[in-house]
């Protein structure tokens, strides 16, 4: 039984450093769906009246095309692996600080103004309560009328 448990373990950990991922849709949440999707259309438009000669058109599209792909690709090959790695590292680092600095520091935070915030309480009930209950009880007697005088 207990091999049992330690096998299942050490899958699920194997499991979280090894998972496939999905080489056809490369970004399932869709972040980066309006910022980088950009195609030519996007960024060269001829207003009516003012068009090019049809040769000159296709042939800027192909080339917008080609180079934007072939250019993304010459660059994720040379610099994407060693920007993983950085980008890796930074949040790895900022995850350490959250969870060894930040939380600790918020929750030791919320235990001491817990004790003051019940002093303030207690302040509060014991001597703005009274007054503002004797204040009420003045002016309770008030009535106010509106007129409209033409």
């Amino acid at each position: 039984m207990a091999d049992q448990y330690n096998t299942n373990e050490e899958k699920i950990l194997k499991d979280s450093h090894t998972k496939e991922i999905d080489l056809i849709n490369r970004d399932p949440k869709q972040i980066n769906e309006d910022v980088v999707k950009v195609d030519f259309e996007d960024v060269i438009a001829e207003p009516d009246g003012t068009h090019s000669m049809d040769g000159v058109w296709k042939a800027s599209y192909t080339t917008f095309t080609v180079s934007k792909y072939w250019c993304y690709r010459v660059l994720s090959a040379i610099f994407g692996i060693p920007v993983a790695l950085l980008w890796g590292f930074c949040f790895a680092c900022i995850s350490f600080c959250h969870i060894w600095a930040v939380m600790p520091c918020i929750k030791s935070y919320l235990i001491e103004t817990q004790c003051l915030s019940r002093i303030y309480s207690l302040c509060i009930h014991t001597f703005c309560d009274p007054l503002f209950e004797a204040l009420g009880k003045i002016f309770s007697s008030v009535r106010v009328a509106l007129r409209k005088e033409v």
